[in-house]
């Protein structure tokens, strides 16, 4: 992969945090000739993703999708129930918590920012004394991403939300679930968030280009009042075409013959198992990295992330040069550290159509490329791994 005149034998290990595997089945079903979006035939297959995609969400109220990246859904979700001007309080839990910061501040809207450590999920308490003291409501929204792709910390929302509703504040609760959707428990319902932001190319076995906006009717109703200036990102004109099994748009038809057979074998593997694969294979990595002797960047278990594992290399290691190092030797992709973790960390995706023997193979790239790189660390992560796998 890493030098283009040279060929390496076997299957490349995508091992990063997304975009993930697709599975043969979808890349067959993308593969299907174009039909008339406007024509008899497209409701059917509208209305039956929409069905089965609100049963990913655990959702029952409105889904939107738009021909985008995750970021079209962080700027759809600001759009739609924000009016320029207007305060939200948002929390730097690493990389794309900052990415979505910076997309609210461009659109105009004015950001109570809180600090962190990258180590860590949301502080609810933190939540619920900034929303205490905002007598006047001036804040509008709570920003929170649930699984950060940078870190492998995932927040605990479900406390975010009882500290929202401790406050007694009226802020909306805006949620990133582009890594943690399909592959840990969420519930948009039961969380009372009011917009869900998700994206294809990860637990949903996609390639990159949809995005997901699942809607409250709180924010269904914020939205008659917000005027921020849009067209594309439009919810009302969404309604009444959706409705119909139509878009108010030209759809991506052959992404959408994809997502419905994904979620085709979400739905026939069970999402409860779904997420306790996940679960398990994080368990699993999370093994391994600890007989290495090496440091999660998660550093609260109840935030461990069943979607990446972040891994500390020592002081004096270069993770860019270990990966490097991997994709030349062992034909395997590993995540970047990105941003303020540029160089000290790798990221290992077990994400998507993943299984104990692709998890086992990336695993035992790990163990060889640190041997190899001359990282300190202890052997017989692989191993630890097996066990854990075996006895789980």
């Amino acid at each position: 992969m890493s030098d283009s005149n040279s060929y390496q034998p076997g299957r490349h290990f995508l091992q990063i945090p997304g975009p993930s595997n697709v599975p043969d089945s979808v890349l067959r079903a993308m593969a299907q000739p174009v039909i008339d979006h406007r024509g008899p035939e497209y409701p059917a297959l509208t209305l039956g993703i929409l069905d089965k995609l609100g049963r990913v969400f655990n959702s029952s109220g409105p889904l939107f999708i738009y021909p985008s990246s995750g970021t079209g859904g962080w700027e759809s979700a600001l759009l739609n129930v924000l009016t320029p001007g207007e305060t939200v309080l948002a929390f730097e839990t690493g990389h794309f918590a900052t990415l979505w910061k910076a997309v609210a501040e461009k659109l105009g809207l004015r950001i109570e920012w809180v600090t962190g450590d990258w180590r860590r999920g949301i502080d609810a308490n933190a939540v619920e004394d900034r929303l205490r003291a905002d007598r006047e409501h001036t804040i509008k929204a709570v920003l929170a991403v649930h699984t950060e792709t940078s870190t492998g910390v995932t927040s605990r929302i479900p406390a975010i939300r009882d500290a929202m509703d401790a406050s007694g504040h009226p802020a909306l609760l805006l949620v990133d679930a582009v890594s943690s959707l399909a592959c840990s428990d969420f519930f948009h319902d039961a969380w009372r968030v009011d917009v869900t932001v998700s994206a294809s190319q990860k637990g949903l076995m996609l390639p990159p280009g949809l995005s997901f906006n699942a809607v409250s009717q709180k924010a269904l109703e914020r939205a008659k009042t917000a005027t921020a200036r849009h067209s594309y990102w439009c919810w009302e004109s969404m309604l009444a075409n959706n409705e119909r099994g139509y878009f108010p748009y030209t759809p991506a038809t052959n992404l959408l013959y994809g997502l419905d057979q994904a979620l085709n074998l979400l739905h026939r593997e069970g999402m409860d198992r779904v997420i306790a694969r996940h679960s398990r294979l994080a368990a699993a990595t999370r093994v391994a990295v600890t007989a290495w002797g090496l440091e999660n960047v998660c550093l609260e278990p109840e935030e461990y992330c069943n979607s990446t594992t972040a891994v500390m290399v020592p002081e004096g290691s270069d993770a860019d040069a270990l990966r490097e190092l991997i994709l030349k030797r062992c034909n395997m992709s590993l995540g970047t550290g990105l941003g303020k973790l540029k160089g000290k960390i790798f990221r290992i995706g077990h994400i998507g159509d993943c299984n104990d023997l692709m998890l086992i193979g990336a695993l035992g790239g790990v163990e060889m490329g640190l041997s190899l790189a001359g990282v300190p660390h202890r052997t017989g992560g692989v191993q630890a791994a097996l066990q854990y796998l075996a006895e789980n």
